[in-house]
C-alpha cells in the first residue's frame, strides 16, 4: 500500500507488554510509547539496556532494544513449517503486516499511529530461549543466503524518537534515511 506522500504503508496487527522479564508478552488494546524510554509498562523500557544478558555486560549500554517489533508475516511461514505462535508470543511489542522489516536500513524511521515515531537501529538476535518456547523454532527463524551469510528473520528493534499511542490497525509509514543504506546489524 503507498500513501499520498509516496511512502509505503504498513499496518499494526497487535500490540503487546509484560512487566517482567518473560519470553512472551500480554497482548492489549493499546501501548503507550515513552520518548528516550520506550514501551511504559514493559521490562525493557528505559535509557540504559535492560536485557539480562546485556546487562550483565555492561548495564551502562544505551538501550537500543526499547521497542521489538515482528513481521506478522513471519508467523506465516512458520505456521507452514509446522509452529504455531500468534503476536506476543516471541516478545515483540508490535506485530506488523504489510512492511518488509528486515529490509529496512539503519536509521529508518516509522511514523505509527497519530503521533509516534520509531528509529530502527538494528536485527533482534534470537537466543537459545526460543527453544524453550516451540522445539525448533530457533532453527526456523535463522537462515543463510546464498553466500553462507546468517539471516536473522526473529524482528527488528528500534528506540522512540517521539512517544504516542499505538493501537491495533494504525498505519505505518516509513521514512527512509539519507542514501547511503546502512543494512540492519543485530544489536
Amino acid at each position: 500500500m503507498v500513501n499520498n506522500f509516496g511512502s509505503k504503508v504498513g499496518e499494526v496487527v497487535s500490540v503487546s507488554r509484560s512487566e517482567k522479564h518473560t519470553f512472551s508478552k500480554q497482548t492489549v488494546n493499546v501501548i503507550r510509547l515513552l520518548p528516550g524510554l520506550g514501551v511504559e509498562g514493559d521490562a525493557h523500557m528505559g535509557l540504559t539496556v535492560k536485557h539480562r544478558s546485556r546487562v550483565a555486560q555492561n548495564p551502562n549500554q544505551p538501550n537500543l532494544r526499547q521497542i521489538h517489533f515482528i513481521h506478522s508475516e513471519l508467523f506465516d511461514e512458520l505456521r507452514s513449517a509446522g509452529f504455531h505462535v500468534e503476536p506476543g508470543q516471541m516478545g515483540e511489542n508490535i506485530t506488523t503486516r504489510g512492511i518488509n522489516l528486515l529490509g529496512l536500513p539503519t536509521g529508518t524511521k516509522l511514523l505509527i499511529g497519530e503521533t509516534a515515531v520509531i528509529e530502527i537501529t538494528g536485527l533482534r538476535n534470537p537466543c537459545s530461549q526460543i527453544d524453550n518456547f516451540q522445539s525448533g523454532l530457533l532453527s526456523a527463524v535463522l537462515d543463510h543466503d546464498e553466500s553462507g551469510n546468517l539471516i536473522r528473520k526473529a524482528g527488528i528493534m528500534g528506540i522512540v524518537l517521539t512517544g504516542g499511542e499505538i493501537w491495533v490497525e494504525d498505519t505505518i509509514q516509513i521514512v527512509l534515511p539519507p542514501e547511503p543504506f546502512r543494512p540492519l546489524e543485530r544489536v
